[in-house]
Protein backbone atom coordinates (compact mmCIF):
# COMPACT_ATOMS: atom_id res chain seq x y z
CA UNK A 1 0.00 0.00 0.00
CA UNK A 2 1.64 3.71 -1.23
CA UNK A 3 1.67 6.10 1.32
CA UNK A 4 2.66 9.34 1.36
CA UNK A 5 6.36 9.57 1.65
CA UNK A 6 6.59 12.30 4.63
CA UNK A 7 4.96 9.30 6.92
CA UNK A 8 8.81 7.49 6.56
CA UNK A 9 10.38 9.13 9.37
CA UNK A 10 11.14 7.26 13.00
CA UNK A 11 8.93 9.78 14.90
CA UNK A 12 5.78 8.81 12.99
CA UNK A 13 6.64 5.02 12.77
CA UNK A 14 7.44 4.85 16.98
CA UNK A 15 3.72 6.90 17.37
CA UNK A 16 2.16 4.30 14.80
CA UNK A 17 3.51 1.29 16.67
CA UNK A 18 2.79 3.18 20.13
CA UNK A 19 -0.61 3.67 18.94
CA UNK A 20 -1.01 -0.02 17.55
CA UNK A 21 0.18 -1.49 20.11
CA UNK A 22 -1.55 0.09 23.13
CA UNK A 23 -4.87 -0.62 20.86
CA UNK A 24 -4.04 -3.54 21.03
CA UNK A 25 -3.39 -4.17 25.01
CA UNK A 26 -6.61 -1.97 25.52
CA UNK A 27 -8.69 -4.85 23.35
CA UNK A 28 -6.95 -7.73 24.87
CA UNK A 29 -7.73 -6.18 28.49
CA UNK A 30 -11.33 -5.91 27.46
CA UNK A 31 -12.04 -9.17 26.88
CA UNK A 32 -9.79 -10.56 29.39
CA UNK A 33 -11.91 -8.70 32.19
CA UNK A 34 -14.91 -8.96 30.60
CA UNK A 35 -15.16 -12.93 30.13
CA UNK A 36 -12.09 -14.35 32.37
CA UNK A 37 -12.66 -11.73 35.50
CA UNK A 38 -8.67 -10.78 34.80
CA UNK A 39 -7.33 -7.37 36.70
CA UNK A 40 -8.61 -7.30 40.10
CA UNK A 41 -8.87 -3.67 41.14
CA UNK A 42 -6.86 -1.72 38.94
CA UNK A 43 -7.86 -3.14 35.66
CA UNK A 44 -9.98 0.18 34.71
CA UNK A 45 -7.38 2.47 35.37
CA UNK A 46 -5.30 0.84 32.65
CA UNK A 47 -7.95 0.23 30.19
CA UNK A 48 -10.16 3.90 30.26
CA UNK A 49 -7.01 5.69 31.06
CA UNK A 50 -3.96 5.02 31.45
CA UNK A 51 -3.18 3.38 27.98
CA UNK A 52 -5.99 5.83 26.04
CA UNK A 53 -3.61 8.44 26.97
CA UNK A 54 -0.43 6.58 25.28
CA UNK A 55 -2.36 5.38 22.38
CA UNK A 56 -3.50 9.03 21.61
CA UNK A 57 -0.11 9.97 22.15
CA UNK A 58 1.43 8.02 19.49
CA UNK A 59 -1.54 8.88 17.26
CA UNK A 60 -0.36 12.76 17.56
CA UNK A 61 3.00 11.69 17.10
CA UNK A 62 2.86 10.60 13.47
CA UNK A 63 1.02 13.77 11.90
CA UNK A 64 3.86 15.66 13.97
CA UNK A 65 6.56 13.24 12.39
CA UNK A 66 5.07 14.14 8.97
CA UNK A 67 5.33 17.81 9.51
CA UNK A 68 8.86 17.39 10.37
CA UNK A 69 9.83 15.71 7.55
CA UNK A 70 7.70 18.22 5.24
CA UNK A 71 9.49 20.61 6.51
CA UNK A 72 12.91 19.12 6.02
CA UNK A 73 11.91 18.47 2.45
CA UNK A 74 10.85 21.81 1.80
CA UNK A 75 14.52 22.94 3.27
CA UNK A 76 16.07 21.17 0.20
CA UNK A 77 13.93 22.44 -2.49
CA UNK A 78 13.41 25.59 -4.12
CA UNK A 79 10.38 27.77 -2.89
CA UNK A 80 8.32 27.15 -6.12
CA UNK A 81 8.97 23.05 -6.27
CA UNK A 82 7.11 22.74 -2.68
CA UNK A 83 3.19 23.94 -2.32
CA UNK A 84 2.31 25.28 1.23
CA UNK A 85 -0.64 23.47 1.37
CA UNK A 86 -1.34 19.32 0.22
CA UNK A 87 -2.74 18.47 -3.10
CA UNK A 88 -5.50 16.01 -2.67
CA UNK A 89 -5.67 14.61 -5.86
CA UNK A 90 -7.41 11.25 -5.80
CA UNK A 91 -6.18 10.16 -9.14
CA UNK A 92 -2.82 9.56 -6.86
CA UNK A 93 -2.72 6.07 -4.99
CA UNK A 94 -1.04 7.55 -2.41
CA UNK A 95 -3.67 10.10 -1.85
CA UNK A 96 -6.30 7.94 -2.12
CA UNK A 97 -4.95 5.28 0.23
CA UNK A 98 -3.78 7.92 2.88
CA UNK A 99 -7.78 9.52 3.12
CA UNK A 100 -9.22 6.32 3.25
CA UNK A 101 -6.73 5.83 6.07
CA UNK A 102 -7.70 8.48 7.67
CA UNK A 103 -11.42 8.81 7.20
CA UNK A 104 -11.94 4.93 8.02
CA UNK A 105 -9.44 5.49 10.89
CA UNK A 106 -10.77 8.99 12.14
CA UNK A 107 -14.59 6.77 12.33
CA UNK A 108 -12.98 3.54 14.16
CA UNK A 109 -11.33 6.12 17.03
CA UNK A 110 -14.39 8.12 17.41
CA UNK A 111 -16.27 4.82 18.36
CA UNK A 112 -13.73 3.31 20.60
CA UNK A 113 -13.16 6.83 21.85
CA UNK A 114 -17.08 6.64 22.50
CA UNK A 115 -16.97 3.69 24.32
CA UNK A 116 -13.87 4.25 26.23
CA UNK A 117 -15.00 8.07 27.00
CA UNK A 118 -18.46 6.01 28.65
CA UNK A 119 -17.15 3.68 30.60
CA UNK A 120 -14.44 5.76 32.18
CA UNK A 121 -16.99 8.01 33.33
CA UNK A 122 -18.88 4.83 35.32
CA UNK A 123 -15.16 3.81 36.20
CA UNK A 124 -15.08 7.22 37.68
CA UNK A 125 -18.39 6.61 39.39
CA UNK A 126 -17.86 3.30 41.44
CA UNK A 127 -17.24 2.55 44.33
CA UNK A 128 -14.35 0.56 43.39
CA UNK A 129 -12.84 3.60 42.12
CA UNK A 130 -13.48 5.77 44.94
CA UNK A 131 -12.48 3.62 47.69
CA UNK A 132 -9.42 1.40 46.43
CA UNK A 133 -7.35 4.05 44.26
CA UNK A 134 -5.61 5.49 46.88
CA UNK A 135 -6.41 2.85 49.24
CA UNK A 136 -4.57 3.67 52.08
CA UNK A 137 -5.96 7.01 52.30
CA UNK A 138 -9.56 6.43 51.69
CA UNK A 139 -9.51 2.21 53.77
CA UNK A 140 -11.10 3.59 56.88
CA UNK A 141 -14.01 4.84 55.14
CA UNK A 142 -14.01 2.52 52.19
CA UNK A 143 -14.15 -0.42 55.45
CA UNK A 144 -16.67 1.48 57.17
CA UNK A 145 -19.02 1.95 54.36
CA UNK A 146 -19.60 -2.04 53.60
CA UNK A 147 -20.79 -2.12 56.78
CA UNK A 148 -23.50 0.67 56.87
CA UNK A 149 -27.10 0.43 55.76
CA UNK A 150 -26.22 2.32 52.33
CA UNK A 151 -23.46 -0.13 51.25
CA UNK A 152 -25.63 -0.72 48.09
CA UNK A 153 -26.20 3.17 47.47
CA UNK A 154 -22.63 4.14 45.27
CA UNK A 155 -20.46 6.86 46.77
CA UNK A 156 -21.19 9.26 43.66
CA UNK A 157 -24.63 9.08 44.46
CA UNK A 158 -24.40 11.08 47.98
CA UNK A 159 -20.98 12.92 47.65
CA UNK A 160 -21.62 14.15 43.76
CA UNK A 161 -25.53 13.58 43.30
CA UNK A 162 -27.33 13.99 39.61
CA UNK A 163 -26.35 16.77 37.23
CA UNK A 164 -23.05 17.71 35.38
CA UNK A 165 -22.21 20.66 37.68
CA UNK A 166 -21.88 18.87 40.50
CA UNK A 167 -19.85 15.97 38.11
CA UNK A 168 -17.36 18.60 37.37
CA UNK A 169 -17.03 20.21 40.58
CA UNK A 170 -16.14 16.56 41.99
CA UNK A 171 -13.68 16.22 39.44
CA UNK A 172 -11.98 19.42 39.81
CA UNK A 173 -12.00 18.75 43.64
CA UNK A 174 -10.22 15.19 43.19
CA UNK A 175 -7.42 16.63 41.51
CA UNK A 176 -6.45 18.11 44.47
CA UNK A 177 -7.39 15.10 46.34
CA UNK A 178 -4.54 13.37 44.06
CA UNK A 179 -1.86 15.90 44.06
CA UNK A 180 -2.50 15.67 48.53
CA UNK A 181 -2.14 11.43 48.06
CA UNK A 182 0.76 11.84 45.37
CA UNK A 183 2.92 14.17 47.93
CA UNK A 184 1.43 13.27 51.46
CA UNK A 185 -0.38 16.42 51.79
CA UNK A 186 -3.43 15.03 53.28
CA UNK A 187 -4.27 15.58 57.18
CA UNK A 188 -4.70 12.59 59.54
CA UNK A 189 -7.85 11.65 60.43
CA UNK A 190 -9.31 13.47 57.22
CA UNK A 191 -11.72 16.74 58.95
CA UNK A 192 -15.34 16.21 58.94
CA UNK A 193 -17.91 17.70 58.36
CA UNK A 194 -16.28 17.79 54.25
CA UNK A 195 -16.90 21.63 53.74
CA UNK A 196 -18.13 21.20 49.64
CA UNK A 197 -20.53 18.29 50.20
CA UNK A 198 -23.58 18.70 48.10
CA UNK A 199 -26.67 19.91 50.25
CA UNK A 200 -28.53 16.89 51.59
CA UNK A 201 -31.80 17.77 49.97
CA UNK A 202 -30.00 17.06 46.78
CA UNK A 203 -29.34 14.02 47.43
CA UNK A 204 -30.36 12.31 50.94
CA UNK A 205 -33.97 13.91 49.87
CA UNK A 206 -34.03 11.83 46.53
CA UNK A 207 -34.49 8.77 48.26
CA UNK A 208 -35.94 9.75 51.89
CA UNK A 209 -39.08 12.16 51.65
CA UNK A 210 -38.83 14.56 54.62
CA UNK A 211 -42.18 15.63 53.99
CA UNK A 212 -43.43 11.95 54.32
CA UNK A 213 -43.12 10.97 58.40
CA UNK A 214 -42.75 7.26 58.38
CA UNK A 215 -44.01 5.06 61.42
CA UNK A 216 -42.43 4.95 64.72
CA UNK A 217 -39.88 2.27 65.03
CA UNK A 218 -39.30 -0.47 68.19
CA UNK A 219 -35.18 -1.22 68.54
CA UNK A 220 -33.88 -3.37 70.74
CA UNK A 221 -30.32 -2.86 72.40
CA UNK A 222 -28.82 -5.68 73.50
CA UNK A 223 -25.16 -4.67 76.01
CA UNK A 224 -23.41 -6.78 78.17
CA UNK A 225 -22.03 -5.38 81.43
CA UNK A 226 -18.04 -5.44 81.87
CA UNK A 227 -17.97 -7.87 85.04
CA UNK A 228 -17.41 -10.96 84.80
CA UNK A 229 -20.11 -12.86 84.28
CA UNK A 230 -20.71 -10.81 81.03
CA UNK A 231 -24.27 -9.39 82.49
CA UNK A 232 -26.61 -9.27 79.70
CA UNK A 233 -28.75 -6.23 79.63
CA UNK A 234 -31.63 -5.54 77.24
CA UNK A 235 -33.86 -2.79 76.63
CA UNK A 236 -36.65 -2.10 73.99
CA UNK A 237 -37.36 1.50 72.59
CA UNK A 238 -40.00 2.83 71.06
CA UNK A 239 -38.13 5.55 68.86
CA UNK A 240 -40.41 8.36 67.82
CA UNK A 241 -38.87 9.23 64.44
CA UNK A 242 -42.79 10.29 63.52
CA UNK A 243 -45.44 12.78 65.33
CA UNK A 244 -48.55 10.84 66.79
CA UNK A 245 -52.14 12.41 67.47
CA UNK A 246 -52.99 11.02 70.87
CA UNK A 247 -55.84 11.74 73.13
CA UNK A 248 -53.81 14.07 74.98
CA UNK A 249 -52.87 15.98 71.30
CA UNK A 250 -50.09 16.04 69.27
CA UNK A 251 -47.16 14.20 70.01
CA UNK A 252 -44.23 15.57 68.24
CA UNK A 253 -41.70 13.31 66.95
CA UNK A 254 -37.46 13.11 65.99
CA UNK A 255 -38.28 14.07 62.72
CA UNK A 256 -39.84 17.46 63.28
CA UNK A 257 -36.99 18.86 63.19
CA UNK A 258 -36.57 18.80 59.67
CA UNK A 259 -40.96 19.60 59.20
CA UNK A 260 -41.76 21.78 56.36
CA UNK A 261 -43.65 23.87 58.94
CA UNK A 262 -40.55 24.96 61.30
CA UNK A 263 -37.20 26.42 60.72
CA UNK A 264 -33.93 25.50 63.15
CA UNK A 265 -31.08 27.49 62.70
CA UNK A 266 -28.14 27.51 64.94
CA UNK A 267 -24.10 28.60 65.06
CA UNK A 268 -21.11 26.06 66.05
CA UNK A 269 -18.75 27.32 67.56
CA UNK A 270 -16.29 24.19 66.73
CA UNK A 271 -15.25 22.70 63.14
CA UNK A 272 -16.62 19.65 63.52
CA UNK A 273 -20.29 21.25 65.16
CA UNK A 274 -20.16 18.96 68.58
CA UNK A 275 -20.54 22.66 70.25
CA UNK A 276 -23.72 24.79 69.77
CA UNK A 277 -24.34 27.68 71.79
CA UNK A 278 -27.37 29.06 69.92
CA UNK A 279 -30.30 27.82 68.42
CA UNK A 280 -33.18 29.44 66.71
CA UNK A 281 -36.58 28.12 66.33
CA UNK A 282 -38.96 29.57 63.85
CA UNK A 283 -43.01 28.57 63.95
CA UNK A 284 -43.35 28.96 59.47
CA UNK A 285 -46.94 29.10 60.12
CA UNK A 286 -47.28 32.06 63.05
CA UNK A 287 -43.65 33.55 62.13
CA UNK A 288 -42.69 33.22 65.29
CA UNK A 289 -39.47 33.01 66.22
CA UNK A 290 -37.06 32.26 69.49
CA UNK A 291 -33.68 31.99 70.20
CA UNK A 292 -32.06 29.42 72.88
CA UNK A 293 -28.67 30.03 74.20
CA UNK A 294 -26.35 27.56 76.50
CA UNK A 295 -26.77 29.89 79.38
CA UNK A 296 -23.95 27.74 81.42
CA UNK A 297 -21.37 27.78 78.73
CA UNK A 298 -21.97 31.77 77.39
CA UNK A 299 -20.37 33.43 74.52
CA UNK A 300 -19.36 36.66 74.34
CA UNK A 301 -21.53 38.38 71.68
CA UNK A 302 -18.93 39.65 69.76
CA UNK A 303 -17.86 36.17 69.08
CA UNK A 304 -21.30 34.78 68.52
CA UNK A 305 -22.24 37.52 65.75
CA UNK A 306 -19.27 36.74 63.91
CA UNK A 307 -20.44 32.82 63.45
CA UNK A 308 -22.06 31.33 60.88
CA UNK A 309 -25.72 30.75 60.74
CA UNK A 310 -26.76 26.90 59.52
CA UNK A 311 -30.09 25.34 58.72
CA UNK A 312 -30.80 22.22 60.40
CA UNK A 313 -30.93 19.67 57.92
CA UNK A 314 -30.69 15.71 57.83
CA UNK A 315 -26.93 15.41 58.29
CA UNK A 316 -27.09 17.37 60.97
CA UNK A 317 -28.13 14.11 63.45
CA UNK A 318 -27.19 11.45 60.54
CA UNK A 319 -23.87 12.71 60.48
CA UNK A 320 -22.75 9.43 59.77
CA UNK A 321 -24.86 7.60 57.40
CA UNK A 322 -22.39 5.57 55.64
CA UNK A 323 -19.25 5.72 57.72
CA UNK A 324 -19.86 4.44 61.35
CA UNK A 325 -16.67 4.20 63.36
CA UNK A 326 -18.07 2.02 65.78
CA UNK A 327 -17.39 2.06 69.91
CA UNK A 328 -15.31 -1.10 70.99
CA UNK A 329 -18.05 -1.55 73.76
CA UNK A 330 -21.04 -1.18 70.69
CA UNK A 331 -19.52 -3.83 68.19
CA UNK A 332 -18.06 -6.36 70.98
CA UNK A 333 -21.73 -6.42 72.03
CA UNK A 334 -22.60 -7.32 69.17
CA UNK A 335 -20.09 -9.92 68.65
CA UNK A 336 -21.28 -11.26 71.78
CA UNK A 337 -24.64 -10.82 70.85
CA UNK A 338 -24.20 -13.09 67.60
CA UNK A 339 -22.12 -15.84 69.26
CA UNK A 340 -19.01 -14.87 67.89
CA UNK A 341 -17.36 -14.53 71.16
CA UNK A 342 -18.44 -16.78 73.66
CA UNK A 343 -20.00 -14.96 76.75
CA UNK A 344 -18.79 -17.98 78.92
CA UNK A 345 -15.42 -16.69 79.03
CA UNK A 346 -15.20 -14.97 82.39
CA UNK A 347 -14.45 -11.27 81.89
CA UNK A 348 -14.00 -10.75 78.05
CA UNK A 349 -16.10 -7.75 77.66
CA UNK A 350 -13.95 -5.73 80.32
CA UNK A 351 -10.60 -7.97 78.83
CA UNK A 352 -11.73 -6.52 75.25
CA UNK A 353 -12.54 -2.67 76.57
CA UNK A 354 -8.98 -3.08 78.16
CA UNK A 355 -7.18 -3.78 75.38
CA UNK A 356 -9.45 -1.58 72.51
CA UNK A 357 -9.21 1.54 74.28
CA UNK A 358 -5.29 1.42 74.23
CA UNK A 359 -3.95 3.46 71.14
CA UNK A 360 -1.48 1.48 68.92
CA UNK A 361 0.88 2.64 66.45
CA UNK A 362 -0.12 0.23 63.21
CA UNK A 363 -2.88 -2.53 62.79
CA UNK A 364 -0.45 -5.46 63.17
CA UNK A 365 0.93 -3.93 66.57
CA UNK A 366 -2.57 -4.02 67.43
CA UNK A 367 -3.24 -7.24 66.19
CA UNK A 368 -0.40 -8.98 68.42
CA UNK A 369 -1.85 -6.91 71.38
CA UNK A 370 -5.05 -8.35 71.37
CA UNK A 371 -3.86 -11.80 70.41
CA UNK A 372 -0.98 -11.59 73.14
CA UNK A 373 -2.97 -9.77 76.22
CA UNK A 374 -6.06 -12.28 75.67
CA UNK A 375 -4.16 -15.06 75.39
CA UNK A 376 -1.93 -13.87 79.22
CA UNK A 377 -5.01 -13.19 80.55
CA UNK A 378 -6.51 -16.52 80.40
CA UNK A 379 -3.65 -18.27 80.93
CA UNK A 380 -2.46 -16.51 84.11
CA UNK A 381 -6.49 -15.96 85.54
CA UNK A 382 -8.05 -19.08 83.65
CA UNK A 383 -5.69 -22.10 83.03
CA UNK A 384 -8.47 -24.14 83.14
CA UNK A 385 -10.77 -22.54 81.12
CA UNK A 386 -7.62 -21.65 78.29
CA UNK A 387 -7.06 -25.46 78.26
CA UNK A 388 -10.87 -26.00 78.19
CA UNK A 389 -11.76 -23.41 75.75
CA UNK A 390 -8.63 -22.66 73.34
CA UNK A 391 -11.53 -22.90 70.45
CA UNK A 392 -13.74 -20.23 72.38
CA UNK A 393 -10.63 -18.16 73.35
CA UNK A 394 -8.72 -18.32 69.86
CA UNK A 395 -12.60 -17.45 68.09
CA UNK A 396 -12.57 -14.22 70.29
CA UNK A 397 -9.08 -13.25 69.43
CA UNK A 398 -10.51 -13.30 65.88
CA UNK A 399 -13.46 -11.38 66.45
CA UNK A 400 -12.04 -8.93 68.67
CA UNK A 401 -9.17 -8.06 65.60
CA UNK A 402 -11.56 -8.00 63.08
CA UNK A 403 -13.79 -5.52 65.29
CA UNK A 404 -10.54 -3.23 65.68
CA UNK A 405 -10.20 -3.64 61.63
CA UNK A 406 -13.40 -2.84 60.51
CA UNK A 407 -13.31 1.26 62.72
CA UNK A 408 -10.04 1.74 64.05
CA UNK A 409 -7.47 2.33 61.16
CA UNK A 410 -4.19 3.98 62.99
CA UNK A 411 -2.88 5.43 59.72
CA UNK A 412 -5.15 7.90 59.52
CA UNK A 413 -6.03 8.38 62.86
CA UNK A 414 -9.46 7.73 62.18
CA UNK A 415 -11.71 5.76 65.00
CA UNK A 416 -15.07 7.07 66.93
CA UNK A 417 -12.87 9.43 69.23
CA UNK A 418 -12.09 11.43 65.55
CA UNK A 419 -15.49 11.19 64.13
CA UNK A 420 -18.77 11.17 66.58
CA UNK A 421 -21.71 10.21 65.46
CA UNK A 422 -24.46 12.40 66.27
CA UNK A 423 -27.31 9.77 66.29
CA UNK A 424 -28.33 9.19 69.85
CA UNK A 425 -26.23 10.37 73.17
CA UNK A 426 -25.13 7.85 74.74
CA UNK A 427 -20.87 8.08 73.95
CA UNK A 428 -21.24 11.54 71.87
CA UNK A 429 -23.46 14.29 73.20
CA UNK A 430 -25.23 14.01 69.88
CA UNK A 431 -28.63 15.22 70.42
CA UNK A 432 -27.63 16.60 73.54
CA UNK A 433 -25.61 19.37 72.15
CA UNK A 434 -28.83 21.18 71.99
CA UNK A 435 -31.12 19.22 74.55
CA UNK A 436 -29.23 19.77 77.63
CA UNK A 437 -31.81 21.89 79.85
CA UNK A 438 -28.92 24.61 79.45
CA UNK A 439 -30.49 26.38 76.57
CA UNK A 440 -32.56 28.99 77.64
CA UNK A 441 -35.18 31.45 75.45
CA UNK A 442 -35.77 35.08 76.77
CA UNK A 443 -39.17 33.71 78.20
CA UNK A 444 -37.74 30.91 80.20
CA UNK A 445 -37.98 28.13 78.21
CA UNK A 446 -35.78 25.40 77.69
CA UNK A 447 -34.79 22.76 75.12
CA UNK A 448 -35.40 19.96 77.04
CA UNK A 449 -33.58 17.15 78.21
CA UNK A 450 -36.27 14.64 78.73
CA UNK A 451 -36.05 10.86 77.42
CA UNK A 452 -39.49 10.33 76.56
CA UNK A 453 -39.12 13.32 73.89
CA UNK A 454 -37.33 10.72 71.58
CA UNK A 455 -37.60 7.49 72.81
CA UNK A 456 -40.33 5.74 75.11
CA UNK A 457 -39.04 2.58 77.01
CA UNK A 458 -40.98 -0.65 76.78
CA UNK A 459 -38.91 -3.10 78.39
CA UNK A 460 -35.51 -3.02 80.05
CA UNK A 461 -33.29 -5.46 82.23
CA UNK A 462 -31.68 -9.28 82.17
CA UNK A 463 -33.07 -11.85 80.95
CA UNK A 464 -35.48 -14.08 83.14
CA UNK A 465 -35.58 -10.47 84.92
CA UNK A 466 -37.14 -7.96 82.36
CA UNK A 467 -39.80 -5.21 83.94
CA UNK A 468 -42.21 -4.33 80.94
CA UNK A 469 -44.64 -1.54 80.47
CA UNK A 470 -48.30 -2.58 81.20
CA UNK A 471 -49.48 0.45 79.03
CA UNK A 472 -48.77 3.07 77.09
CA UNK A 473 -46.55 5.05 79.46
CA UNK A 474 -43.00 4.49 79.22
CA UNK A 475 -41.00 2.93 81.83
CA UNK A 476 -38.50 5.00 84.03
CA UNK A 477 -34.78 4.15 82.92
CA UNK A 478 -32.94 2.06 85.44
CA UNK A 479 -29.49 2.02 84.76
CA UNK A 480 -27.84 -1.35 85.61
CA UNK A 481 -24.94 0.03 87.73
CA UNK A 482 -25.52 1.61 90.80
CA UNK A 483 -24.90 5.14 89.31
CA UNK A 484 -26.77 7.43 92.19
CA UNK A 485 -29.24 8.58 89.55
CA UNK A 486 -26.14 10.54 88.48
CA UNK A 487 -27.72 9.67 85.05
CA UNK A 488 -30.38 12.63 85.37
CA UNK A 489 -28.46 15.07 85.87
CA UNK A 490 -24.94 14.31 83.76
CA UNK A 491 -24.67 13.68 80.25
CA UNK A 492 -24.61 10.14 79.05
CA UNK A 493 -21.36 10.79 77.40
CA UNK A 494 -19.12 11.87 80.35
CA UNK A 495 -18.71 8.44 81.42
CA UNK A 496 -19.90 6.38 78.39
CA UNK A 497 -17.09 8.05 76.53
CA UNK A 498 -14.08 7.42 79.07
CA UNK A 499 -11.42 5.26 78.79
CA UNK A 500 -12.02 1.77 80.57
Amino acid sequence: MKLPSSINNWLSITGALLAVFNLATILSLVILSTFFGFGGTYIGIFIYMLLPGFMITGLILIPIGMRIETMKARKNHTEGDIKNWPILNFNNPATRNASMIFVFGTVFLLIISSIGSYEAFHYTESVEFCGKLCHSVMEPEFVTYHGSSHERVACVECHVGAGAGWYVKSKMSGLYQVYSVLFHKFPTPIPTPIANLRPARETCEQCHWPEKFYDRKVKNLQSYLADNANTEHDIQLQMKTSSLMTAEGLEKGIHQHISADVKIEYKTSSYNRQVIPWVRYTNKKTGVSEIFTDSENPVKKEKLDSLEIRVMDCLDCHNRPSHKYNFPQNFIDKSIGAGLISKSLPGIKQLSMNILYKEYGTKDSAFAAIKDKVTEFYKTKYPDVYSGKKADVDQAIAEIQNGYGNNIFPYMKADWRKYPNNIGHLENDGCFRCHNDRHKSASGKVISKDCNLCHSIQAQGTPGNMEYSASNKPLVFKHPNDTDEAWRTELCSSCHSQLY
